[in-house]
């Protein structure tokens, strides 16, 4: 059962991912065919970022602020995998 999936976002596309991918080889194949550059991230299913983040033992809130929707909603965690790419190129 898949329980994680990657995500690429350029850093031009604002808020949304140009495409989710099942495998990181799969991604990796899509970016070096259009020779992009941005973040590969990988995201865990059915769990969101937050919850994930409390559960590792990675976040935990500690601001009344860090509570609300908004925040919930935007949060992302560093704790995340994410691999970045220049020009269809992984940047290591």
């Amino acid at each position: 059962m898949l329980n994680e999936v990657y995500v690429f976002q350029a850093p031009n596309n604002g808020r949304f991912c140009s495409g989710v991918f099942s495998t990181k080889e799969k991604a990796e194949e899509y970016i070096k065919k259009y020779s992009l550059t941005g973040v590969l991230t990988v995201y865990p299913i059915d769990e969101a970022v937050y919850d994930w983040a409390i559960r590792m033992g990675f976040f935990k809130p500690k601001k009344e602020n860090q509570l609300t929707s908004e925040f919930i909603g935007g949060f992302s965690s560093a704790s995340q995998e994410h691999f970045h790419y220049e020009n269809g190129e992984l940047d290591s």
